[in-house]
C-alpha cells in the first residue's frame, strides 16, 4: 500500500530488472541496533512503486498520528491498514500521548515484519484473512490508506475496516473516491490536505466518520 496512487507505469523486462537490482542495493530496512527513532523513521523502508507505495510527508504523518492518538484515548488501540508512515510516526515517541496507546501495521510488504508482533500480513484481496490475534471490532481507531484508487480495492478494504473497527474510521485516499467512501463507510471528506514525499497525480484527501479537527483544517 500503501500511502497510495494508481498511475503505475509499464516498463520493459530489462528496465524492471535494472530497477530491481537498484532497489536491492539501496533498500534500507529498520535496524534494531539503531535508536528507536531511527528504526521508525518514515522512509526507513524504501518506497516501492510496484506496490503503489508513496509515503506521507513528515508533517502529514505527524498530524495523522496526533489525530489517531487523540481519538483512541488512554490505552486505545490503533490499526494502520496499508499506512506504515503513520505507524512509524506513532512508534517514534515524538507525538504527545503515543506512549499511552498501542498500534499495529497491516501490510502486504513483508519488509515491515522487522517490526515484530506489531506487523500483520495483509492482502486486501483477502480482506478478512487475518490472524486469530486480531479480534473483530477490537480497535478504537482504524486508519486505512488503500493501495489503489479503484472501487474493487476500496470495497475490499472497507470490509477489513468494518471487521476491525469499534467505530472510528480515518480513511486516506483519492478525492475521486468520495462518493464510494460515503456509500461504504458513511465518511465525510475533510478540509485537511495530506501530503506525500513525492507529488502524486491524483488529488488526495482524508475522510472520517466522527467529529474531527481535520474536517475544518
Amino acid at each position: 500500500m500503501s500511502d497510495s496512487d494508481d498511475d503505475v507505469p509499464t516498463l520493459s523486462a530489462h528496465t524492471l530488472a535494472a530497477l530491481q537490482e537498484f532497489y536491492n542495493e539501496t533498500r534500507t530496512e529498520p535496524d534494531h541496533s539503531s535508536s528507536t527513532t531511527d528504526q521508525f523513521t518514515v522512509g526507513a523502508v524504501e518506497e516501492d512503486w510496484r506496490m503503489s507505495q508513496f509515503w506521507y510527508s513528515d508533517e502529514t504523518a505527524t498530524q495523522l498520528a496526533e489525530e489517531v492518538v487523540r481519538e483512541a484515548g488512554e490505552g486505545g488501540r490503533i490499526a494502520c491498514v496499508s499506512a506504515p508512515s503513520v505507524y512509524q510516526k506513532l512508534k517514534q515517541n515524538v507525538v504527545d500521548g503515543s506512549g499511552r496507546v498501542s498500534a499495529v501495521v497491516l501490510e502486504y510488504d513483508r519488509r515491515f515484519a522487522a517490526y515484530g508482533d506489531d506487523f500483520v500480513f495483509y492482502d486486501y484481496n483477502e480482506p478478512l484473512t487475518l490472524p486469530s490475534s486480531i479480534a473483530p471490532q477490537s480497535f478504537d481507531v482504524v486508519l486505512a490508506d488503500p493501495p489503489y484508487l479503484s472501487e474493487e480495492c476500496l470495497s475490499k478494504v472497507a470490509q477489513t475496516i468494518k471487521h476491525l473497527s469499534k467505530g472510528k474510521v480515518l480513511l486516506c485516499t483519492g478525492a475521486v473516491m468520495e462518493n464510494l467512501a460515503k456509500e461504504l463507510l458513511d465518511l465525510k471528506m475533510c478540509s485537511f490536505l495530506p501530503k506525500h514525499n513525492r507529488n502524486l497525480s491524483n488529488e488526495f484527501r482524508c475522510f472520517v466518520n466522527y467529529p474531527s479537527p481535520l474536517l475544518s483544517c
